[in-house]
């Protein structure tokens, strides 16, 4: 017997959205909880700007590419065993990693890291497409994606104050902990999944279920949208310390820790967006969440600081907004394979945050911050682009399919795809 899907005004909506948000906060937590620290390990390590960004792009882009594994490996022992073991684990890495005596035992680690907590992401997005109904998909993505947003500013501000104050080996430790603490809650309350069924393993199912999202022309400009969205965002809070921290500004590292207090805009967006997708549309409100980001972006070349601040709040909130509305197009575009399009969609997204981000290191040494801005500005750009070539080939697709929807299932899946996305 299936069960009922889970419901917005449901107590099992609640608890599931809960430990949904505990993942994503783990997750964005001690992923990023090495960013407001890159200019710490320049001096300690003795290197420059670009190689301690590697403490972030590193562990990024192995992210990336094990999200694929992660997400085949999900199909036979399960979504939420999967996404348990990454977070337990994923806890107690980022603890061993406050002990590396050298910063290339803690690239070594923080690539192990990676690996490890690729076993949440994309299979959380799986998760959610299989398990909630499609009238509150966009509310649960929304809980989902506000985790992340207030995880990655925990992080950021905890590992920045506690440096500031004691180390940031200690720093890195008091955040493992909490972690596992937070680990816990998201395995009692995560339901089972109640839609999953057990697959065996088949290189060529595999290859086959991958290349079918490849190979469609709307699900690869979802994926570009992604690449091009996080590279701008991740370029731009890796060197924002180095902008700060220096004259005229002259922060501290408390207080620039304190900056990512704006990722209270992305919490605040990336549920608000995720609503008015459900009401208005994914493409309309992608499209608003973009030109939010780009002018939040054009803000922070005035040089003051308070307008720097609110350029980046804007920023932050254009871009969890339109993050949380494109993972849920992935969910909606997905008929089948929905842990692979979700892989496969988070792959380009941390490729973006690892590739663009070695693109801004060659910005930044040549313009500065006019230079990182300007590739970000251009970066949204092409994305817009990419999501107005992604609504013509759906309308397209639905005149087709309007036409010929009598014809056979085909066309008719064709049209019901098309018509619950615009």
């Amino acid at each position: 017997m299936v069960m009922d899907t889970i419901r917005k005004g449901t107590g099992a909506f609640w608890r599931a959205g809960g430990a949904l948000f505990s993942g994503g906060f783990i997750t964005f937590a001690i992923l990023y909880c090495t960013q407001p620290l890159l200019p710490v390990f320049s001096q300690q390590f003795h290197v420059t700007p670009t190689v301690s960004s590697l403490a972030l792009s590193t562990t990024t882009g192995t992210l990336a590419v094990c999200m694929l594994i992660a997400a085949v490996l999900s199909e036979r022992l399960g979504r939420k065993r999967i996404m348990v073991l990454s977070v337990f684990i994923s806890s107690i890495v980022a603890i061993v990693t406050a002990f590396s005596p050298n910063f290339i035992t803690l690239l070594i680690l923080r690539l192990i890291q990676g690996a490890v907590l690729a076993g949440l992401p994309s299979i959380a997005m799986a998760y959610v497409g299989e398990e909630f109904d499609p009238q509150s998909l966009g509310t649960a993505m929304g809980l989902y994606v506000s985790g992340t947003t207030v995880g990655g500013m925990f992080g950021r501000i905890v590992t920045g104050m506690m440096t500031d104050f004691f180390s940031w080996r200690i720093a890195l430790v008091t955040l493992g902990i909490i972690s596992l603490l937070c680990s816990i809650y998201f395995w009692l309350g995560l339901p089972a999944a109640a839609h999953f069924q057990v697959r065996a393993f088949s290189l060529k199912k595999t290859a086959q279920s991958f290349g079918r999202h490849l190979k469609s022309p709307s699900m690869l400009c979802v994926f570009g949208i992604g690449f091009l969205l996080m590279g701008g965002f991740v370029s731009l809070y890796n060197y924002i310390g180095y902008l700060l921290m220096k004259p005229p500004y002259n922060l501290s590292q408390t207080a620039f820790g304190w900056l990512f207090i704006v990722y209270i805009m992305g919490t605040a967006s990336s549920i608000w967006m995720g609503k008015l997708a459900d009401r208005f549309g994914r493409p309309k409100v992608l499209g608003i969440g973009m030109i939010i980001m780009l002018l939040g972006g054009l803000l922070t070349l005035v040089p003051s600081l308070i307008v720097i601040v609110i350029g980046t709040a804007i920023f932050t909130f254009g871009f969890f907004g339109s993050h949380s509305v494109a993972s849920s197009l992935v969910g909606k575009l997905a008929e089948v394979d929905k842990a692979q399009a979700s892989s496969l969609y988070l792959l380009f997204y941390y490729a973006g945050s690892s590739l663009v981000g070695s693109l801004s290191d060659l910005c930044w040494s040549w313009y500065h911050w006019f230079g990182l801005i300007l590739m970000i500005g251009m970066a949204i750009l092409l994305a817009f682009l990419l999501e107005l070539f992604m609504v013509a080939l759906l309308k397209k697709t639905r005149r087709e399919a309007t036409f010929n929807k009598h014809t056979g299932p085909v066309e008719l899946s064709q049209y019901n795809c098309v018509k619950r996305v615009i």
